[in-house]
């Protein structure tokens, strides 16, 4: 997103609604609202929480606001972390934005677990005015798509419902999701060309289900064909990230047997990311891939 196209909303909770006993949906109004954007599928924003150290004034907002905002005293700092678009609501002046509510282990957490009716943030997202490609948006299939594989864990979730919401019927494929709670399945819509194996995690791991049914599927899914070897990142150093596109913004492909889109923990995603191209074969300019966070780090 650039600033030609995004831009940050100051925006006032109006409702906090508890979905699962792990999703939690805020929903923000304000006058600004009517002016925000959506482009649709996975839409990537980012969400301005104000502290007692840092209020939402000390948030740069011009054209150069993350260099700014690195600039600034770490404890100068809001804190802010990205998310998905789950609904708009223009004429109303409304967006609903759905958050993992858990432990609380870190500013986006503190707030989650503390937010009320009336509390302010600031949401830097597209206008309306936002036409074309949306770099944003992270969901970039070909135009033809035997199947799609939607694999993740919690954070991904939001995600992964608006893709399904937008998905014509006629679309096919399989999502695999690790959730911490088994309520929580309830959580996605229903697809009619999808089928889902979501599981609960077992208390106190983390991960056991994703990376080994994610594997099963994508086994059932692939085209007969010989591997590649991928780069290996450093999920330490650098950022698990990758969006296969062409050089104008689309696809990378005009058609594909299999397009797999996952979205998590960083660890879980590299394991299953070079298990599908390495050992099965997916073609990797159909795979996206997107290490959401990192475990023991804190993501902006």
């Amino acid at each position: 997103m650039t600033a030609s196209t995004s831009r940050f909303f100051r925006a006032t909770v109006t409702a906090v609604t508890d979905l699962t006993p792990s999703f939690r949906r805020f929903t923000f109004g304000g006058p600004d609202l009517a002016d925000y954007g959506d482009p649709g599928f996975d839409q990537r924003i980012k969400i301005v929480f104000p502290s007692g150290e840092a209020g939402l004034d000390a948030m740069p907002t011009g054209d150069d606001w993350y260099l700014e905002w690195r600039a600034l005293p770490e404890q100068s700092r809001p804190a802010f972390r990205t998310y998905t678009t789950r609904a708009v609501r223009n004429d109303a002046r409304e967006v609903d934005v759905d958050m993992v509510a858990h432990d609380v282990i870190g500013p986006a957490s503190a707030w989650i677990d503390r937010a009320m009716v009336g509390d302010e943030v600031l949401i830097f997202a597209p206008t309306r005015a936002h036409t074309g490609v949306s770099y944003g948006i992270d969901f970039v299939p070909p135009a033809a798509t035997d199947h799609i594989l939607l694999a993740g864990d919690e954070t991904a979730a939001p995600a992964v419902a608006v893709i399904l919401e937008q998905l014509p019927e006629s679309a096919s494929g399989v999502v695999v999701l690790e959730l911490p709670h088994p309520e929580d399945a309830a959580y996605l819509p229903h697809h009619p060309g999808f089928r889902y194996h979501v599981g609960a995690r077992p208390a106190g791991r983390r991960h056991a289900h994703l990376v080994p049914e994610a594997i099963d599927t994508a086994a059932l899914l692939a085209p007969a064909g010989r591997g590649a070897e991928v780069e290996e990142v450093d999920i330490d150093e650098g950022i698990l990230w990758e969006v296969p596109r062409t050089a104008k913004g689309g696809a990378a492909l005009k058609s594909a047997p299999l397009y797999a889109w996952l979205a998590g923990e960083s660890a879980a995603i590299k394991t299953l990311r070079r298990a599908l191209v390495t050992d099965h074969g997916v073609d990797r300019r159909a795979v996206a891939f997107m290490g959401y966070w990192r475990e023991g780090r804190a993501e902006n």
